[in-house]
C-alpha cells in the first residue's frame, strides 16, 4: 500500500501496483482513515503482494546496479 507524496514517489508506486507487490497508490490529497483502513486490510490479506515484493527482492539483490552504473559512466568518458 502506498500514498506517494512528491518527486518520484508516484512513479514507483505505479511500478509497485503494476508488479504487483503494492495495492494501487492513494493520492496523498484522496487520503483519508478510510481508504487507507481499506488498502491496509486489502494489503494484509492477499499473499500475492508479499510473494510479488519478495520476488521483486531477489532480482534487485541479484543486479550489479553499482558495476552497471561505473560501466555506463566509463564509456561516456571513453574509458
Amino acid at each position: 500500500m502506498t500514498v506517494p507524496v512528491t518527486a518520484d514517489q508516484p512513479f514507483w508506486a505505479r511500478r509497485l501496483a503494476s508488479i504487483g507487490a503494492a495495492t494501487t497508490p492513494i493520492p496523498f490529497h484522496s487520503l483519508t482513515a478510510e481508504r487507507l483502513t481499506d488498502a491496509l486490510d486489502h494489503a494484509t490479506k492477499q499473499q500475492t503482494y508479499a510473494r510479488a515484493a519478495a520476488t521483486a527482492a531477489h532480482h534487485m539483490g541479484t543486479e550489479d546496479g553499482m558495476g552497471r552504473g561505473l560501466k555506463a559512466v566509463q564509456r561516456s568518458v571513453g574509458h
